[in-house]
């Protein structure tokens, strides 16, 4: 079971957040803010952090830095009511994987946190398995048909940004951020290069497909 912190000062939406994620099967330890997060972490190895901005004693973003500085690689989601850029910016500067702004979708949280631990996941054993197709993180390449393929870094960071989101819809600049950077010259026309790269690499693959999102982006589905 995977484990999971809450560091949310409005006891409400705590509470909201921490009884829907235990109805789909997480451990939940729930934290008034960032200090108590903190001492939590004395005695608790969670497997993701959800945390909000403001917070009395440590905020989101001093607890973000601190575990960043102190080698915690645990994912983290800002759910905050901070809908600025600059929040934005600031939250994954500190080192946040993703960020969601309030009121949210109950439901789409956990996917997100799904997601979140899938890539952790993913990252800590460096390779990802979708059927008989295998992704190997540290040599960028792929096992397919039993046939290793390697693959130039943004072509495989673009596609492992897809399939450890399977099913999830990305707009070409979500992945211009995610694969090239926030500060990227690149045109984000460069996705649909790489991503027409990708379809013919894999066009005979039976476990997985690239589908297009007319009038936002793109996604990757099992097949």
């Amino acid at each position: 079971m995977f484990r999971v912190i809450v560091a949310e000062d409005d006891t409400e939406i705590r509470q909201l957040y921490a009884k829907v994620l235990r109805r789909n099967g997480y451990d939940v330890t729930e934290a008034n803010d960032g200090q108590d997060a903190l001492d939590i972490l004395d005695t608790t190895q969670p497997d993701l952090i959800i945390a909000d901005l403001m917070m009395p004693r440590i905020d989101g973003y001093e607890l973000i830095t601190s575990l960043r500085n102190s080698g915690y690689k645990i994912p983290i989601l800002i759910i905050t009511a901070k809908d600025s850029f600059m929040d934005l910016e600031q939250g994954f500067l500190s080192g946040a994987d993703d960020y969601m702004v309030k009121p949210v979708n109950i439901n789409e949280m956990v996917l997100r946190v799904q997601a979140l631990l899938r890539r952790a996941q993913m990252v800590s054993e460096r390779k990802f398995i979708i059927g008989q197709t295998v992704f190997n993180y540290d040599s960028y390449s792929v096992t397919d048909n039993s046939k290793e393929m390697s693959m130039p870094q943004k072509e495989f960071l673009l596609l492992f940004q897809l399939i450890s989101n399977c099913g999830k819809a990305f707009t070409r600049l979500q992945l211009m951020d995610e694969v090239w950077g926030y500060d990227s010259d690149a045109d984000p026309h460069t996705v649909d290069v790489h991503i027409n790269r990708l379809r013919n690499r894999f066009i005979n693959n039976t476990d997985f497909e690239i589908v297009t999102i007319r009038g936002m982006g793109y996604k990757a589905v099992k097949r």
